[in-house]
């Protein structure tokens, strides 16, 4: 089926290097430049959000949608949901962008009942198989929407209602489905709207043990079933409930660890959910990695004079680079990518922006991961950390972190040792070796 040009006047985007001026163009993201062994490829591995791409209108608490889609009708019908996917897979092949993610909802429509949704679902699958074949592009990872429709006005997982829980239970299950049948590398688990407006109304335990319930069921289910993808959480703290539990990537490890499902499930961190939680991006990167549980980012920022989840764009060199030292330091994605979950702004409203806002966030990374890596193999800033913490190599230091020293042992070596001395944190001069860098 001939499905026509949805870009007629976008040419595939090429690396013209540093000096080109040429806005259709990337400057810094060569996706065959080796950094450390890898092409930037291999290292970045790249994502389309699906429902930013193609379905966000751009509306804003106080507007409606301003974004110019001329391949989709306006239209819940399956046929408009078939023809979007070429669309999608065209971007991709234009940017040089080889994963996408999705929620169910944002590639099919939701019908009249849950049968209906879900050919509806397959039918489209059956194209995205299709333009998956074509193109070569494949899915970084599947979600399902539990938070749009009004059944979940009150949480699906959470729902005080046992039939709202089982119909967000069947939506995850056709999703990961299809997810499997689409040879996913992932699924995500986001709570949208799992969570409290107030706890005068709200049985915080119960909620929490249901919560874990349905996951221990998909994760019981991926196993029946031979997925063998990563299962994925992703953390916001707020907006849209008061409070989500999944609030930041400690409370997320918590969580998995308390209901036994650390190891099951890995986390995908989003920039604007770190601002929101009041948190830098790299200390939720290094919460995650350092638990071995950092599994794939959705790359966006926030603006931090907005107090909502504004899912811009990454264009900040000190983010990206902060990202990729992470990346770098825990050997590199695995079935995670960098996903942007990022959205032009109301006044780019044109299919053109698309182009632009993807070409700064890739070329913005591979600043990022170059940097990062030059930081990481210059060996400075690590071997000023690991001077830092050297008292704990030998000695007293040692025996506390072995778990041999008692407080009778630390008692006396103090009153023999007399008062301690520290040395400078030199945080200032490390900032200067970052900016010598960047």
């Amino acid at each position: 089926m001939n499905h026509g040009e949805f870009f007629p006047n976008i040419p595939r985007i090429a690396f013209e290097g540093p000096k080109s001026r040429n806005p259709l163009a990337f400057k810094h993201y060569d996706a065959a430049e080796f950094v450390g062994g890898k092409s930037m490829k291999e290292h970045l591995r790249f994502a389309c959000a699906y429902w930013h791409t193609m379905r966000n209108g751009l509306s804003d608490p106080f507007g409606g949608a301003t974004a110019q889609r001329p391949w989709d009708d306006g239209t819940d019908s399956v046929a408009n949901a078939q023809k979007r996917v070429w669309a999608m897979f065209e971007f991709m092949q234009k940017t040089g962008i080889d994963y996408y993610c999705f929620h169910d909802r944002d590639v099919a429509p939701e019908l009249n009942d849950l049968a209906q949704s879900n050919a509806a679902f397959d039918a489209v699958a059956d194209e995205l198989e299709k333009a998956q074949k074509q193109t070569g592009c494949k899915l970084l990872w599947g979600t399902a929407c539990l938070f749009s429709h009004p059944r979940y006005n009150q949480g699906a997982g959470t729902s005080p209602y046992a039939d709202v829980f089982a119909y967000g239970a069947a939506q995850i299950k056709k999703a990961i489905d299809v997810t499997h049948r689409l040879g996913g590398e992932g699924y995500t688990f986001w709570g949208g709207r799992e969570g409290y407006a107030t706890l005068w109304n709200t049985n915080m335990k119960r909620e929490l043990d249901h919560l874990a319930r349905l996951l221990h069921m998909a994760v019981d289910y991926k196993k029946k079933i031979g997925f063998k993808g990563a299962f994925y959480i992703e953390p916001k703290p707020r907006e849209p409930s008061t409070h989500q539990y999944d609030s930041d990537a400690a409370a997320c490890l918590n969580f998995l660890r308390e209901y036994g499902l650390l190891g099951e499930l890995s986390l995908n961190l989003e920039t604007n959910h770190a601002t929101l939680a009041g948190h830098s991006m790299m200390h939720e990167m290094r919460v995650a990695r350092e638990a071995g549980a950092l599994g794939s980012v959705d790359a966006n920022t926030g603006d931090e004079l907005i107090g909502w989840d504004t899912d811009q764009f990454p264009t900040d060199i000190y983010l990206t680079t902060e990202i990729m030292i992470e990346v770098l330091k825990m050997g590199g994605f695995t079935t995670g990518g960098l996903n942007f979950d990022a959205k032009t702004r109301r006044e780019s409203f044109e299919p053109e922006d698309l182009f632009h806002a993807h070409i700064g966030g890739m070329d913005a990374f591979a600043r990022g991961l170059k940097i990062a890596h030059a930081i990481i193999s210059d060996g400075r800033m690590d071997d000023f950390v690991k001077t830092r913490y050297e008292s704990y190599d030998t000695g007293i230091g040692a025996r506390i972190e072995a778990g041999t020293a008692t407080l009778e042992e630390l008692e006396a070596y103090t009153l023999g040792k007399g008062e301690p001395t520290t040395r400078s944190g030199r945080q200032e001069m490390l900032e200067n070796l970052i900016n010598d860098f960047i």
